[in-house]
């Protein structure tokens, strides 16, 4: 499986229906996507428009199983790039 960064722009009018995204993803991954999604973390920004965006870290087996995936589970994908490296300077903080 190879790391992936996916955008997703301006998915969300606030945290509560990011919320209610959040466990619909974990759902749909747990229940369809064992072996092909592992979901590491997401970062939340605001965005320009006043509506959330998200940067989320994945393994996945393929682009296609993200962009399935997001469908499933009524995500938007903006973007999806494979990363081929990792630089830690620190931890993320607690």
């Amino acid at each position: 499986m190879d790391l992936y960064v996916v955008h997703r722009r301006s998915g969300w009018a606030d945290t509560d229906e990011l919320r209610e995204a959040a466990a619909r993803s974990k759902a749909v991954a747990d229940a369809e996507f064992q072996g092909h999604i592992n979901w590491i973390r997401t970062y939340v920004v605001p965005e320009a428009d006043g509506r959330l965006g998200t940067t989320c870290i994945y393994e996945a087996s393929s682009p296609e199983k993200i962009r399935e995936h997001a469908e499933r589970a009524h995500l938007p994908v903006t973007e999806i790039l494979r990363s081929i490296s990792t630089v830690v300077m620190q931890p993320d903080p607690a």
